[in-house]
């Protein structure tokens, strides 16, 4: 759906953005990752075109981005951006409307989204009036009143407590399961980790990784694993196929975090031990997001 090829962005002494580029397929969750002042916002802003890259172009379904692809695209920032003093079912009538819906339209769409998240009594509220969390809602009922085909959502969950959390998730899930395809920037990792398909990690204006998640997280195994057995500590002192990294006692034995020899495999672990316990446990360790997150942007220092 997006191609974003070789954008620079420079503000004054400072490079947002250097040779940044990103394909995001469609009808996909796509991560938009990276520290803060790594760029990610400087390149929502791009997509948006709220601003404008020095050089580079991005194509939205092979066509060079332009103004009459702005309604086919919903935005959440992380900045929200209702006006406080104006009543929300006023203010999202106003805002479906900008985005090409009629009056009728916009009123039957926003009827639907209240109901479905209850929040039918806040028509005549003000901003000002609501929590953080109930203005959150308010605003993703805005981003996604008529229906774009690409939702970009900058740290979605940010003010909800678990509940709310859960309900936009599954919300967002659902929106992309009708087709829609979605950007989505964070800092909650578990959230990519149950989220998204694919990312691009960003670091100090350039773009340092990017694939899908599943074969990140695989690509930086380093052969680690726990092993739990029970009964008596088990002697592993003798030429054993493992490097013990940690152990602690547990309610029915102990639990090992190890990691294979080079040259050795899990059948040798598993000879090793079978005669001298009995093993109830024994799984690989594969890193997390955050994990290679923190791993590949210390690295990039």
């Amino acid at each position: 759906m997006l191609s974003i090829r070789h954008i620079v962005k420079q503000y004054a002494n400072h490079r947002a953005l250097d040779d940044v580029s990103i394909e995001i397929e469609q009808g996909k969750v796509f991560g938009l990752l990276g520290p803060n002042g790594a760029g990610k916002t400087s390149l929502i802003r791009i997509i948006n075109q709220i601003t404008g890259p020095d050089s580079g172009e991005v194509l939205f379904n092979g066509q060079k981005l332009d103004q009459s692809h702005i309604s086919r695209i919903g935005y959440l920032p992380e900045e929200r951006g209702l006006y406080k003093k104006m009543e929300i079912g006023e203010q999202i009538l106003y805002l479906a409307q900008l985005k090409g819906l009629s009056l009728q339209e916009a009123r039957k769409r926003a009827k639907y989204w209240f109901q479905k998240l209850e929040i039918e009594s806040w028509w005549n509220k003000k901003i000002e009036e609501l929590s953080k969390g109930m203005q959150q809602k308010a605003q993703f009922v805005a981003t996604v009143i008529h229906e774009p085909d690409l939702l970009i959502l900058d740290e979605p969950f940010t003010g909800f407590d678990p509940v709310n959390a859960e309900i936009i998730k599954n919300e967002i899930l659902e929106l992309n399961k009708k087709g829609a395809t979605v950007i989505f920037s964070t800092h909650r990792m578990e959230s990519v980790e149950e989220l998204c398909d694919s990312i691009a990690l960003l670091n100090l204006s350039k773009k340092i990784l990017d694939g899908k998640v599943k074969t990140i997280r695989n690509a930086y195994r380093n052969g680690t694993y726990i092993l739990e057995y029970e009964g008596e500590k088990a002697d592993t002192s003798a030429s054993a196929p493992f490097e013990v990294l940690s152990e602690a006692a547990t309610d029915e034995g102990y639990q090992l975090k190890l990691r294979i020899n080079a040259g050795s495999k899990v059948n040798d672990v598993l000879q090793y031990m079978l005669p001298r316990t009995a093993i109830s446990k024994l799984e690989e360790v594969i890193p997390t997001m955050n994990e290679v997150f923190i791993q590949t942007v210390s690295k990039a220092k």
